[in-house]
């Protein structure tokens, strides 16, 4: 049906994949949280440009040429690393400007000209784009449930599942992330805890997607 072979079994593995928590959800509820409703789904917008350009490339065998070429994964893999880092390294250094200037209105005047800077969503566009495990798990994944008869209107049914699914786990997500927004506003504190604990967060997906293999 639609070019999809046991499809009950694909939602229930696309359910359970979604929910795990990654680097993109991680993104888009910290930027819902600090930046409100309108931000959060600028950087979901990222995170589905991105998906959508991975399942294209994947089942164009780009994935399957990452897998052979241990050179080419390794370039993708770390500038995926490095660039996860990065972003660790700047909600860190933002944590600590709220330690520092907790109480103070010169940290909610500077906060509007770092959050223009910040543009959710090319960060989170690159994010989704450089991490070549989710190009492989596209292709093992989808390939599975993919009919031989009609490969082109499966891999197309697939995709569409899966940002349907996307679109509504970081709705979730930013609505949920939205809550939290005036509660970081009257408490700089909290927001200074929560941004570190998501800077360090994405040091160890950087860490984990450096160690990845093939």
């Amino acid at each position: 049906m639609f070019g999809v072979v046991d499809l009950p079994t694909y939602l229930v593995g696309l359910v359970l994949i979604i929910l795990l928590p990654g680097p993109n959800s991680l993104y888009v509820l910290s930027v819902a949280a600090r930046r409100g409703v309108r931000s959060g789904y600028t950087a979901a917008a990222g995170v589905w440009c991105g998906d959508a350009v991975l399942m294209t490339l994947s089942a164009a065998g780009v994935a399957s040429l990452l897998q052979a070429n241990a050179v080419l994964f390794g370039i993708v893999k770390y500038a995926g690393a490095g660039y996860l880092a990065w972003l660790a390294v700047g909600m860190l250094r933002a944590a600590w400007g709220m330690w520092r200037g907790r109480g103070e209105d010169r940290a909610e005047e500077t906060a509007p000209a770092a959050a223009q800077a910040e543009r959710p969503f090319r960060r989170a566009l690159v994010v989704s784009l450089l991490n070549p495990k989710a190009i492989l798990f596209f292709i093992a994944f989808f390939v599975q449930f993919v009919s031989e008869s009609n490969p082109v209107v499966g891999f197309v049914t697939l995709g569409v599942l899966a940002q349907l699914a996307s679109v509504l786990y970081l709705s979730a997500l930013i609505f949920g992330g939205s809550r939290l927004a005036a509660a970081f506003r009257r408490r700089r504190t909290l927001s200074a805890g929560a941004t570190s604990a998501a800077g360090a967060l994405f040091l160890g997906f950087a860490v984990k997607l450096s160690l990845a293999s093939v």
